[in-house]
């Protein structure tokens, strides 16, 4: 068993998580630079200890502050993946992956046999006789995740393992986790940036912001209908802010009417979230009359190419949230002679807008 129970937090570092993870399934944990992502995964390691709270891996408590407990890293059947693959310069590949098994006291003979299964399992058999200095960064990475799984953890953490690996490796990279991860067989917990990794690799995504834990669920549920912003900057997917003022209708902080189709129990006065894709805006230089249409007015940060189109980006919200996004034709771009500064008027039909209760 390798479930995973945190609810621990750290003043110093200003994080409070509180988070759960069932045997054999793989988390991915998102958010900005500095929200807390890796300092989830040192304490769950035991290479930080908690101010307060509980961590509890495959049952067993490894740390509780109240209690006094706390395992020390190597003996909490963890094994750590960073972006660098951190192997022993001076042994070989085929050492570097035994090295776990001989830690964990097997014979020499027995932890060769491990390491090369393992480097056969990602592929690099091959590499067996080489140093470090003599691999790639891809391979390099690959013997690191064999060493990583030589050691048989009860739970797998992984810090942007693909952040340090060129545009052809990391590719090659995911689809290897993708394999060893996928199905049940391991439990794991990978930090990324990348939308990839969580769609290739994880079941459940966790969004961190400021030190919290602000939005969990499975893969497609997060990223599909987004109650963060961050979540909905990487989903490309505008997200607003509001209040339930009538069915199907919610009032922005600033005082502004959307309009869409209610997702689940929306009662009036409770705090929702609009949603809605950027190819669903249309661009006007004046106000639209028509009807039932929301109109949204907008200052321009920024237009940038996007696919074929041209994404226009807008200047943050007046609460704070990332500005909206549309995207336009080249040709649409260019007849409405659109410029950063300029305000304009997004228009979204309600049918396209979905309506959800916001996260507490």
């Amino acid at each position: 068993m390798s479930d995973v129970r945190v609810r621990a937090g750290l003043t110093q570092r200003g994080v409070e998580f509180d988070l759960e993870l069932d045997d054999g399934e793989v988390l991915a944990v998102l958010g900005p630079n500095g929200a807390g992502k890796s300092t989830l995964l040192l304490m769950i390691a035991g290479l930080i200890r908690p101010d307060r709270g509980r961590i509890e891996l495959g049952g067993a408590v490894v740390t509780d502050t109240s209690a006094g407990t706390f395992v020390p890293p190597h003996l909490r059947g963890v094994a750590m993946l960073s972006q660098q693959a951190m192997l022993f310069p001076h042994l070989s590949v085929a050492a570097n992956v035994a090295y776990a098994p001989r830690c964990a006291g097997h014979s020499r003979s027995t932890a060769r046999v491990t390491a090369q299964r393992w480097l056969e399992v990602v592929g690099a058999a091959d590499l067996a006789d080489r140093r470090p200095a003599q691999l790639s960064g891809g391979q390099a990475q690959r013997v690191a995740v064999a060493r990583a799984l030589a050691a048989e953890p009860r739970l797998l953490l992984l810090d942007e393992p693909m952040s340090a690996l060129d545009v052809t490796a990391a590719p090659e990279m995911r689809r290897l986790l993708r394999e060893l991860l996928r199905g049940g067989l391991r439990t794991a917990i990978i930090v990324t940036h990348d939308l990839l990794d969580a769609l290739a690799v994880a079941d459940k995504v966790a969004v961190i912001e400021d030190g919290r834990v602000v939005e969990s669920g499975t893969v497609r549920d997060v990223l599909s209908a987004p109650r963060s912003d961050f979540a909905a900057r990487i989903s490309d997917i505008n997200l607003i802010p509001g209040t339930v003022s009538e069915p199907g209708v919610i009032r922005t902080n600033w005082g502004t009417d959307i309009c869409g189709i209610g997702i689940g129990n929306l009662d009036p006065g409770a705090a929702a979230i609009a949603l809605f894709r950027p190819t669903a805006v249309a661009v006007h230089l004046e106000t639209p009359h028509a009807s039932p249409r929301n109109v949204i007015v907008v200052t321009i940060a920024e237009l940038n190419t996007h696919g074929a189109g041209v994404r226009i980006r807008g200047v943050d919200q007046p609460d704070g949230g990332t500005g909206l996004a549309a995207d336009i034709t080249a040709s649409a771009a260019a007849e409405l002679d659109l410029e950063p500064g300029m305000t304009v008027y997004f228009v979204v039909k309600a049918q396209e807008v979905e309506l959800h209760t916001a996260l507490p």
